[in-house]
């Protein structure tokens, strides 16, 4: 009898061709879920006759409640190395092995830098102005001379801060932990404080792990620091942002825009405020949802599944 696998939140559909699924097949029975399942009981009983499931990176979280009503999970696999949505603890008194996957890596780094000039030429209201029959109603900010703060110079910011001296931006970075023999080796400048980064930068890009060190490092006070003419883009964890903070400074005008890439609840509720304000570009949580990262992504499931099936597991996390 075949093991039984489900794939979870396969939005475009496309987990079952992003990879050579046939060296497991035989041995397991393959089923993808499209729509997001945010309802507990829903999910259990979608899932609760598999051995093996499948999770994006925190799309849904697998905490003791939800492992607890699934007796017959065995292999947990989610993509990338760190799950912060998984109680490892809980799935390792299951039984459950949980294996992670590699990536390819730039995604998360272009969509970045793809916001950040969307936001300074003002893309989508211009877009927007030609589909219904306007013409030229936004002024475009500059990039060549201006300053870019990067809050996190590890591989993320790093990427963004090339980026940045590609196009003649004046480049600083600030971390808790930043070195100033790390930030000589990016080639940028070591920002002597947050405040510093945050009075000096005409814009500012989050790159940092979400711990509870970071979990609202920009709040009110901090946006407060920010020019009226600066833009914050957050494609890192939307609770390093305080929220609410973030909507009200918009609404007052109190920076020029900013744009977030992700959410504390995911997918975003309907009637959520950042789905109207004005001067916020938003796209829902598609940094890494490139067509490379997915191969990777999948092609990693089937290596530790068929690891797994041969009782030799890979990229265990623990």
């Amino acid at each position: 009898m075949k093991l039984r696998c489900a794939i979870l939140d396969d939005y475009q559909q496309v987990a079952l061709t992003a990879a050579d699924w046939s060296p497991i097949l035989e041995q397991v029975e393959v089923k993808t879920i499209h729509r997001h399942i945010d309802q507990p009981d829903e999910l259990a009983e979608q899932i609760a006759d598999c051995d093996i499931v499948v999770i994006m990176r925190e799309r849904t979280p697998f905490r003791a409640p939800l492992l607890a009503r699934l007796p017959r999970l065995r292999l947990l696999v989610t993509t990338g190395m760190r799950n912060a949505s998984i109680d490892l603890p809980a799935a390792a008194s299951q039984g459950i092995l949980v294996c992670g996957t590699g990536g390819a890596g730039n995604a998360t780094a272009e969509l970045t830098w793809a916001l950040l000039l969307a936001l300074a030429r003002n893309l989508v209201q211009e877009h927007n102005a030609i589909r219904s029959g306007g013409w030229q109603s936004t002024i475009g900010a500059d990039l060549y001379g201006k300053t870019l703060g990067v809050l996190g110079l590890g591989k993320l910011g790093s990427q963004i801060a090339r980026f940045g001296q590609a196009f003649g931006m004046e480049v600083m970075a600030w971390s808790q932990n930043l070195t100033k023999e790390r930030a000589d080796e990016a080639g940028v400048r070591l920002a002597a404080s947050k405040e510093e980064l945050l009075e000096n930068s005409d814009f500012v890009s989050i790159h940092l792990v979400l711990s509870d060190r970071t979990r609202g490092l920009i709040g009110a006070e901090e946006l407060g620091r920010m020019r009226p003419s600066a833009y914050l883009i957050n494609t890192s964890r939307a609770p390093i942002v305080d929220q609410a903070a973030l909507a009200e400074a918009l609404r007052n005008g109190r920076i020029a825009g900013a744009a977030v890439d992700v959410f504390e609840m995911e997918p975003l509720p309907k009637d959520d405020p950042y789905r109207s304000l004005p001067n916020l570009l938003t796209t829902p949580h598609i940094g890494y949802v490139s067509k490379a990262n997915y191969e990777a992504f999948y092609r990693d499931v089937v290596e530790d599944i068929e690891a797994y099936l041969s009782g030799t597991p890979v990229r265990v996390l623990t």
